[in-house]
Order: structure tokens, then sequence, then C-alpha cells
């Protein structure tokens, strides 16, 4: 039955063609109000409901009705329980507009006030000058406020009115709008009266010619701002349009060049296309080239920073790239020896490259003090400051490293190596490609994906969670806001997708469910089942939750394990949970006087103690002097031996290997100037001495049982910290 209701009000357009029920030899005038009268009693139920609010209620039954035809996933909070009405997670752009009674018309027959004659010419006028452009258009009236009783009624004047919208992706940057042919006169002469001196006859390549509306070159937002700004000048007034206040830009001013656009990553796949092709054409290869695969983010359109180059500059970050040859039998039986061959091949394509010209190539060492593990990769650097980092994928290494694992003859640390080095390798050259190929098919397929994707990384960046939370799982919860929308449809901005993504991270219980993301719409309910029996198994097997805390699956990995593996610990994973939370409060108490910037505001306040890092190492210096004199940037041309080299990074690692039993470790790329620490609890109270203790104690009394103990020495171990800095560190501030 509810099915049913919500069936009629989607298919009906009751504005377009009234429903009338036991009357007959009805009819109405044309209105864009909607009529469900009943005969017997001689009255429209609908006769308080105004048009954009019929169209919004029509809007979410559609939402609805495919929720409940989802039969994958199950789908009642999202039709039942969340709470819809937030206008930032909503609506992808919201106008003020102040109410003038210049336009309306004071006298009604139906005694309508001026006030709602207002909104429905502003109604009127956006719906025909928006056209396809959007797919929802909401008014949101502002409450009457009390009045004396002997006056005449509400004092409408200073009042104003929100106007919303839903973007349609597709249309809503669209530079030309065409309109009626030359032939149709009155259609014609319609527009140009609608449109003024906007409209102009044009002649196009297909030899039509048609009215047309040409707009500047922007942004979404700002061609909306355009056209709104000339349709409420032209029809409502200048007063009107000089009220005008435009909300929901803001999000995308966030993203580094403020740009939302995916054509800074073109070059980069370019270059990317041009590479395989030249591997490709290599006939001195040892082996046939099976295939070549982009796992780096910025080729799938997800990394923060778009790729930037030039030839003075090359970029900072490689783009990583894998190669796998066709199976041959010349491979050696060992894993550490495949990785030693790697290096040969390596220097083999390093070779063939630089015979090319205008391409240098460098070898790299990598997990030195892990064996097991890919020891070697290649820089590829082009003059045009293109980079790629390539690394070779053996497929034996998988079956050699599974025959260690299950080896019970071999002692307990080198099948703990071996296990770690198969999750490392099922990440790197199995999951990783998958991923990277799904997130660039659905960022072409949905364009506002990547900027989504590229805001929410530097909301984890900017709290300084992104070192313990992969960017792939960042990846996979926007997704997942996508693919999964509902109970909206799927966002038509970067603001709806970044908050609506918030909300789902507030709302997800971890402990007890599993993030599934179906990339491909083929997944079944018992593939959703089978995930979820997966998640109640981890869940027994470790109660504590100290092993796997987030649960992320997929169709390309139902394990749910691969980005999550390695962290983020219980501690992380609670305190995203209370950012998202703290951002969502924020976003329903501050409403469309939202500042975006308040919810990437960084707090040091929280940590033990916070680490500073000299402006010369975290590039803060360097950003600041780049544009100073032009002549002295162009002149200055960086090592390419420098290329992907990351002092921080490279410190918080040592950091974070030396004291991983002490001390968590926060940084952010977005605030590379601090490194915020928390001490351990359990190392803070006092115990027994042990003679193996790791790090520096000092002895204290305990007033109880007046006995020694120790406890972990803090200013002896923040001065070896900034021992190891040298002069990377500016000071440390201890706030606990």
């Amino acid at each position: 039955m509810f099915k049913a209701v919500l069936q009629f009000i989607a298919s009906s357009d009751l504005a377009a063609k009234p429903v009338i029920f036991e009357a007959k030899d009805l009819t109405f005038p044309k209105s864009n109000s909607p009529t469900l009268f009943d005969g017997a009693r001689n009255l429209n139920t609908l006769y308080k409901m105004t048009p954009w609010s019929y169209q919004l209620l029509r809007h979410e039954a559609q939402t609805s009705l495919t929720m409940l035809n989802d039969s994958t996933f199950d789908q009642f909070e999202s039709t039942f329980i969340i709470k819809t009405s937030q206008t930032l997670q909503r609506y992808d752009s919201t106008i003020r507009l102040a109410y003038s009674s210049r336009t309306a018309n004071s006298s009604s027959c139906d005694h309508v006030s001026s006030y709602r004659q207002f909104s429905g010419k502003v109604y009127d006028v956006l719906r025909e000058g928006l056209m396809d452009r959007i797919r929802l258009l909401d008014i949101q009236e502002q409450e009457l406020s009390s009045w004396p009783i002997k006056s005449a009624g509400p004092p409408e004047q200073g009042r104003s009115m929100q106007v919303s919208v839903v973007f349609d992706p597709a249309s809503i940057d669209r530079l030309v709008d065409h309109g009626p042919a030359a032939e149709e006169k009155k259609k014609a002469a319609k527009f140009q009266k609608f449109w003024g001196e906007k409209a102009e006859l044009r002649r196009f390549k297909d030899g039509s010619i048609l009215e047309s509306l040409i707009w500047p070159a922007g942004s979404a937002h700002t061609i909306f701002r355009e056209i709104v700004t000339y349709l409420i000048n032209r029809h409502l007034g200048q007063d009107s349009s000089a009220s005008l206040e435009f909300i929901g830009e803001g999000f995308d001013k966030i993203l580094p060049a403020s740009s939302s656009s995916m054509k800074h990553f073109d070059s980069l796949r370019e270059a990317y296309r041009i590479f395989e092709k030249k591997i490709r054409d290599f006939e001195e290869l040892p082996l046939q080239l099976k295939q070549l695969s982009a796992i780096g983010p910025q080729l799938r359109y997800s990394s923060i920073d778009p790729p930037v180059f030039s030839s003075s500059q090359p970029m900072k970050v490689p783009a990583d790239v894998l190669i796998q040859f066709e199976g041959s039998g010349r491979w050696p039986d060992d894993v550490v020896a495949i990785q030693r061959t790697k290096i040969a091949f390596l220097l083999k394509i390093g070779s063939l490259l630089q015979a090319e010209r205008g391409i240098t190539t460098r070898i790299g060492l990598e997990n030195e003090d892990l064996p097991l593990q890919n020891c070697a990769f290649l820089d590829v650097i082009y003059d045009s400051g293109v980079v790629f980092r390539l690394r070779i994928h053996n497929d034996r290494e998988q079956t050699l490293l599974e025959r260690q694992v299950k080896d019970k003859s071999s002692d307990h640390h080198a099948r703990e190596a071996a296990v770690s080095a198969l999750s490392v390798y099922k990440k790197t050259f199995i999951h990783l490609p998958l991923h990277t190929q799904s997130i660039a098919t659905h960022c072409t397929r949905f364009p506002l994906l990547s900027p989504t994707i590229r805001l929410a990384k530097i909301w984890f960046d900017k709290h300084m969670l992104l070192g313990h939370i992969s960017e792939e799982l960042v990846e996979i919860l926007v997704a997942r806001t996508f693919l999964q929308p509902y109970p909206w449809q799927a966002p038509s901005s970067v603001m709806t997708g970044f908050l609506r993504t918030l909300l789902f991270i507030s709302r997800w219980d971890w402990r007890l469910t599993p993030l599934i993301v179906d990339f491909t719409g083929t997944m079944t309910a018992s593939e959703v089942d089978s995930i979820n029996t997966r998640l109640e198994a981890w869940r027994k097997i470790d109660p504590s939750i100290n092993r796997t805390v987030l649960f992320a699956a997929s169709n390309h990995d139902p394990t749910g394990t691969s980005f999550t593996d390695k962290g983020p610990s219980k501690m992380v994973a609670s305190r995203m949970t209370a950012l998202a939370r703290s951002a969502c409060k924020l976003v329903k108490d501050k409403g469309i006087d939202l500042d975006p910037r308040s919810l990437f505001t960084t707090s040091i306040s929280d940590y033990d103690f916070v680490i500073h890092i000299s402006p010369t190492y975290s590039g803060e210096r360097r950003k600041e002097g780049k544009s100073k004199f032009k002549n002295l940037e162009l002149q200055e041309k960086t090592d390419p031996g420098l290329v992907g080299y990351q002092p921080v990074q490279l410190y918080l690692e040592e950091l974070q290997r030396l004291y991983t039993s002490s001390i968590v470790f926060f940084h952010g790329i977005a605030v590379g100037s601090v490194i915020g620490g928390l001490w351990n609890p359990q190392n803070v109270t006092p115990r027994a001495f042990k003679v193996n203790s790791a790090h520096a104690t000092k002895v204290v009394v305990s007033d109880e049982v007046d006995t020694e103990k120790i406890v972990i020495d803090k200013s002896v171990i923040l001065a070896e910290i900034a021992r190891l800095g040298g002069d990377m560190i500016s000071r440390v501030e201890v706030h606990r």
C-alpha cells in the first residue's frame, strides 16, 4: 500500500493534469498549482500546496521508490530514519532574496498575499530560465511574525525568502542555451520577450538558425549565479537582484587552485598514455609485456593537489605505475631472489628509456630491512616534468608467500614476515590496480566525484588523520556517497557530496557494520550477507577490536581488509567519528550561515605535545616566495635526485618505528609545520621495573605502599625526538 501511494505521487503530475474524485464535467484553468479535487465536498484538497512544494514531494517520492526497489542493500534507515531536511546536505545552492512589493499585484481574487505572489513569480521565472540546468527548485518562505489584530494584516516589508536548487551536473555548466528556431515566430517572440537583450539569433554548424543564449565561461556556480542575477534583474527589478546572496560555492574554493575540474589531470593522463605506448613498443625486453597498470592517486583523479609540472619543476610526488610481464619458468623459485631479479629488469628498462630523447631514469631502493617485500623501483623523469615510478609485478610471489605462510616447520618470525609481505603484495599488486581503475571510471561517470574525494582528503589531512587512514579508504567512503546515495539522489555539487559523506561517517557504527561499496552494480544480497558474516567472525576472534578496526569491502575486495589492515587504530577511528559528528552538528546549528572553512580548522590543543617543523623543511617558505620573482623561479631548476624526497615524512616514519609502543603521532601535509603526539596511557602510569624497557624511564615513589616504580621519562624522550630532527625541528611544545 505504501509503495502504491508513492507510485501515485511520483507518476501523477497533478499540476499539469488535475485528478478529480466523484465529479464529472469539471474543467480547471491551466495553473502550476496541483489539483486533487474532491467532488463530493467541492474542495481541492491541495489548495494550500504551492507548485514548488508539490514538486519536492514528487521528487522525494521518486527517490523513496528507488530505495525500496533496491533488493541488495537494506534501505530501512535511509527511508524512515535519516532526516533529509538539512538545506546544505539536500541542495546544491541556496539563494537569499529580499521581498519587493513593486513586482507583486496588490489585488487578488483568491486573496493571495503579495508576498506569496512574489514567491510564485520568482518560481516561474527561475523555473523557465534555468530550464534543464536544475532538477529541483524549492522556495522556503520566511515565517510570519506576530501583528496587532486591529491592523490590516501582517507586515510584509523586510521579509525575505530562500530559493534552493538541485543541479543537473550534466547541464549546469553549459555555456550555450538553444532556443526555438527562427521559423517558429511565436515561440521565438516569446523567447525574446523573456530573455530581452540576452537573446540572439545564431547559425550553427549543422545549418540550423536558433535563438541562443551565450554565458561566460566559469564554474557551475559562476554560470548559475550569472543566469539567476540576470533573470531576477530583468523580471523582478534591480532592488531584488541587488539583494541576492548565493550560498554553496564556498566548499569549491577550499580546493587547491579553487578548481573542481578534472582537466588539471588530463595532461598527466595523456603523458601516461604515451609512456605506456613507448614501453609496449620496446622489443629488447627479456620478456613480453603483459600489462601496465596505474596505481597512483594522480592517475585516478583523486590526489589532493592536481599534478603540476614544468621543465624546471618536475612533479614532487611521482605517479606510481606497475608493470607485469608474461609468465616464464626462468624466474627464481625464491621470493628474495625474485626481488633481486626485478632490479636487473628495471636496469634494462631504464637503459632503454634513457636511449630515448628527453628521458632520465634512476633506480631507487626501498624496504631494505624487509627482504620479502618489493625492494626496488625505477623513476622515469621526462624533461617536461612528468615523473613515473615503476615497480614490477610478478604473480609468482603470491604463490611462494602463501606456501611460506602455510609452512609450519618455519619459525614464528619468518611466518609473520611472510603474512605481512603477502598482505602488502595483495594490496599493491592486486587490489590497487582494480581500485584505481574503478575510481577513475566513476570519476568520469560522476564529474563531481573527483573534487569531492579531494575535499574529503583535505578534511582528513587538516585534522591530521590521513597518516592513519589510507587515501584509498577515503576514496571508498566518498564513492559510496555517489554509488549508494540514499536517501538522496547522487550528489550534484561538491558541497552536498562532502557533507553527505561526513554524515555517513558520523552515523557509521564501524564496530558492528561493514562499509560495503558496489562499484559495478552487480552485487547480490547473498554477497552482502557474506560480508556481514565475515565481519561478525572478525569481531568474535578479536572482541576488543585491536586488529581490524574498520571493515571496508567491495566487489573487488570482499575480505574488507586490503586498505584497513594496517590501520587505523580504534582510537583514531573513534576520533574520526567524533570529528564527523562535531562537523555535522555545526552544519545543523549554523545552517546556511555556515562558514565552510570552520569545518577544516586544525586544533592542536588535544595533543600531549606538538613538534614544530622549520618552514625550510615544511615547504611554507618555498610557497611564500614562489610568485615573488618570476625570473628567479624560472632560473631555479629542481634536482631530479630530490623527486619524491619528503624529509618530514621520513622523519615521521623513523619516529613511528622507534616509539611505536609509547607514542601515537599525527601529521598532515596541509598542516605540514606541526606533528602532534599522544602518550600511550599504559606507559604513563607507574609500573614495576623491567630489564628490557625500550625507552627512557625514571623512578617514582608510590605513596600507597612506599615502593619505587618507574614511569616513562617524557622530557628525555622529547629531547631525543628533537635531537633526531636536528635543524628540522624549530621547537617542541608540551601541553601535558
